[in-house]
């Protein structure tokens, strides 16, 4: 029998034993190794060979990424791993660690129960690093650590036995430091990362070798004996002695949760339904016979099978035929045509897939990533997948034969469907189809994609920045909006909402999923009346609408109408047609036809969005632009040329850390300013600078700069270049 078919025999008979059973995901900073280190796992678990270890990079599937050398997409994979005389199922994501495709590593971590934090010993914790630990924490995933590159280290920067161990401390302190941030509770209950317990190890993720402190005890070998090896180039026989394999696995075995014990902890975080129900029984117990409930966490289209859903099943089973239900589409019955598990690129069909392992189906041709899956008709979903960032530049993609533009259009609905951060709109105007993404590379894999893979040849725009509307003060009184027939008014007044209470609805401390008291108990604590509080009635992105009418008849019926006005024009503003952002909208005052045919839909939604639209221009209307924060790490003396490369677009440095002979610059910019910056912080620096950049949200853009900002934007949308005026909305 086959290695391979082997593997996936031992998978098969491990998936009904959720205590035999880790759900992983290695995260990292970008090039810290984590495929390199994937390889090496399955080539101990003895599904690839020892030889391409390291070079295959066979979990980078895609001809981009073998081409680029990072990772884009998230890979699953199955392997068995022996401990302790038992047999364990690993599975395992290995995650994108490049900032534009982080949206991955979020939908991962729900897929997961621990994470192995891989951090590279010379270069140290980095901003990657800090927002997937961020990431896992919040999905109340358990991490260890393991520190790569230690050889780089010794034969690099040719520290002795003392200074690797000093240096190596740093890292664990820093990552230590990291968690107790994030969550002190989590931290104090047993999740810090200690060497000597266990929790952290450290190695070569090229050479094939690791060590850790219960390593040590068992096999002899002592951290002298990993310098001295490594001083002398013995790498091979350091890899036979302790295995890269057996460490990280063990430690996986040892100290990251199985199923069982980690739904008990994660499903009350994450799911925010009733406990006692059959549903909430079953994922709490991680049961194969209670209801089905799947979180789709990836999307991906297979040329022969079609649509493959990825996902947590937390409790039932699934096989081929079954019935299941997603939840927010129509109450459709989806059949499952295949039900298996991914082997990397590959997927292996099984006969049935229990509670507590990471499913790959077919079938579910509703559900979209984030999607709560069922065999309840009525389930509640699972709590939505937050993405770190958000999507900040566009391009405009068109077909290049005109005979491709259905078939382009059926192909942007797929690749909207399999990477959520991405988003896709048409332009009813111009008829330009728009993919917004996360940066340049995100938005150039993808379009290299459509090219390659989907069979459409398209040409794109240059990059476009994303910006958003705001207001900067309240309006003068009520703004008034009349229906077209006159006979309904509504009376609005806009303010812009405290930067603190914009935070606690991204954050989910303030939602429409609340309780009311609960809710109306939190804006109170944010600083609101208790009168206004408790009259809250839709959040629509950051922006928040009250109703503080009273007594006013027929209002109640028509309030969806008045939601639908709001919401159209919060998702296009008066000045460039963005979304508008952080906005306080107070309805004090309405007059309504008594008849509902005069008051219905065509009346109701063009007066409270012509309002809202004059209101945003009354109230000190301004845009907001994306920033990234960028850090620089260059020889000292080519400081002033990364700086110069920060301040020159309009950006500005706050921090600097000097180590060694090195300078870690510090600092933000616009979005707008950074194209071409990689070329440009290389030609500053003869090439010897390393930089990251990452999602530091939105900021005004300077008051100077609007008009011709606008004018620019108003242009390219075909809108009419002259700035619009509060008149144009309150004819």
């Amino acid at each position: 029998m086959s290695r391979g078919k082997k593997t996936v025999e031992r998978v098969t008979q491990l998936m009904n034993q959720p205590l035999n059973i880790r759900n992983i995901g290695i995260v990292a900073h970008i090039d810290h190794g984590k495929t390199t280190l994937s390889d090496n796992l399955l080539a101990g678990a003895g599904i690839i060979s020892d030889e391409l270890a390291g070079k295959a990079c066979w979990m980078d599937s895609d001809a981009e990424e073998q081409a680029r050398g990072i990772t884009i997409d998230s890979s699953n994979v199955s392997m068995v791993h022996e401990y302790g005389g038992k047999e364990y199922l690993i599975n395992m994501i290995d995650t994108p660690g490049h900032v534009d495709f982080g949206g991955d590593v979020t939908r991962a971590m729900r897929a997961v129960d621990g994470a192995v934090v891989l951090v590279d010993a010379v270069e140290g914790t980095m901003p990657q690093t800090e927002t997937v630990l961020r990431q896992a924490l919040k999905e109340r995933v358990k991490p260890v650590l393991f520190i790569n590159k230690v050889d780089r280290l010794i034969n690099e920067l040719q520290v002795d036995a003392q200074e690797m161990q000093i240096r190596l401390g740093r890292v664990i302190d820093k990552v230590n430091k990291l968690i107790k941030g994030m969550n002190e509770e989590m931290y104090n209950n047993g999740w810090k990362l200690d060497a000597a317990n266990g929790t952290v190890a450290f190695g070569s993720a090229l050479y094939n070798w690791a060590i850790s402190v219960p390593y040590m005890k068992k096999s002899g070998i002592s951290f002298n004996d990993v310098y001295e090896h490594c001083k002398a180039g013995e790498m091979k026989e350091l890899a036979k002695k302790s295995p890269l394999c057996e460490v990280i696995l063990d430690m996986v075995v040892t100290y990251l949760p199985d199923p069982t014990d980690a739904q008990k902890r994660r499903v009350g975080v994450i799911w925010h339904g009733d406990v006692n129900s059959a549903e909430g029984k079953g994922m709490l117990a991680c049961d194969p016979n209670a209801p089905a409930c799947l979180m789709v966490t990836d999307i991906s289209f297979d040329p022969h099978a079609g649509e493959v859903a990825t996902g947590r099943l937390f409790s039932g089973k699934l096989q081929r035929g079954a019935e299941l239900y997603v939840m927010g589409s129509a109450k459709k019955v989806n059949r499952l045509q295949q039900v298996g598990i991914f082997m990397g690129p590959t997927r292996v069909e099984v006969s049935e897939l229990y509670a507590g392992n990471i499913a790959a189906v077919t079938g579910l041709k509703d559900a979209v990533v984030g999607s709560t899956v069922s065999s309840l008709m009525d389930m509640t979903p699972f709590e939505s997948l937050e993405h770190y960032s958000e999507p900040v530049v566009t391009v405009a993609v068109e077909a290049k034969n005109m005979k491709d533009l259905p078939k382009l259009v059926e192909v942007l609905r797929q690749v909207a469907k399999e990477d959520p951060t991405l988003r896709v709109t048409i332009n009813e105007e111009t008829g330009e189809h728009l993919i917004a993404g996360m940066g340049e590379l995100h938005l150039e894999i993808i379009t290299g994609r459509i090219n390659r893979d989907k069979g459409v040849e398209v040409t794109t725009s240059e990059p476009i920045v994303v910006y958003r509307e705001t207001i900067t003060k309240k309006t003068d009184g009520p703004v008034e909006g009349k229906s077209p027939n006159r006979h309904n008014r509504f009376y609005l007044e806009l303010e812009p909402l405290p930067q603190e209470v914009v935070e606690k609805i991204k954050s989910h401390e303030i939602s429409m999923n609340l309780p009311a008291l609960e809710r109306r108990d939190a804006l109170v604590a944010a600083g609101f009346e208790k009168d206004e509080a408790k009259n809250l009635v839709n959040i629509h992105g950051t922006n928040m609408f009250f109703d503080m009418t009273k007594g006013i008849q027929y209002l109640n019926e028509t309030m969806e109408l008045v939601i639908d006005g709001i919401h159209e024009a919060l998702d296009g503003g008066p000045l460039t047609d963005d979304p508008v952002q952080n906005v306080k909208i107070r309805l004090v005052d309405v007059k309504l036809h008594e008849d509902a045919i005069h008051r219905g839909p065509a009346q109701v939604i063009p007066a409270v969005r012509s309002a809202i639209k004059a209101g945003i221009l009354l109230a000190g209307d301004s845009l907001l632009e994306p920033m990234q924060k960028i850090q620089i790490t260059v020889p000292q003396e080519h400081m002033g040329g990364a700086t110069s490369q920060i301040q020159g677009r309009r950006g500005q440095v706050y921090d600097m850390a000097s180590e060694g002979d090195t300078v870690t610059v510090i600092g933000k910019a616009p979005v707008a300013e950074l194209f071409g910056f990689a070329g440009d912080v290389r030609s500053a620096t003869e090439g010897r600078a390393m930089w990251n950049t990452e999602f530091a949200g939105f900021e005004l853009v300077p008051a100077g700069m609007v008009p011709d900002v606008v004018k620019d934007i108003r242009r390219r949308k075909g809108l009419k270049v002259e700035m619009p005026k509060p008149e144009d909305y309150l004819a």
